[in-house]
């Protein structure tokens, strides 16, 4: 079985234009596209993820999952949740601070 490549090798064959690509195109089609295009960014991302944790907890395929494989494969599942948790913090301090900025400019 052949590895994919890095982080930024997308394996899909598919390559949604850039945002920037768009040049006098409207604003808010070039948005949807920047979110469409980080959606599926982060999708590749869970799936080389899952791929990764796939290959370094189970070592051999079986009919049930052993101990090992199992406490592995729930330490990578708490560690994606901690991450996504976090990414969400962040996105909404990110999103306060603006509103913060907006409205002081507005004053």
């Amino acid at each position: 079985r052949s590895r994919r490549g890095g982080i930024g090798n997308t394996g899909s064959g598919m390559d949604v234009p850039s945002a920037a690509g768009l040049g006098g195109a409207d604003p808010q089609l070039q948005r949807f596209i920047e979110v469409e295009t980080q959606k599926q960014r982060f999708q590749q991302l869970v799936h080389q993820m899952t791929e990764l944790r796939w290959e370094k907890c189970m070592d051999k395929p079986g009919p049930k999952l052993d101990s090992r494989a199992e406490t592995c494969f729930v330490n990578c599942v708490e560690r994606f949740i901690d991450t996504s948790q976090f990414i969400l913090n962040r996105l909404e301090q990110t999103q306060k601070s603006k509103s913060a900025f907006s409205e002081s400019l507005s004053d």
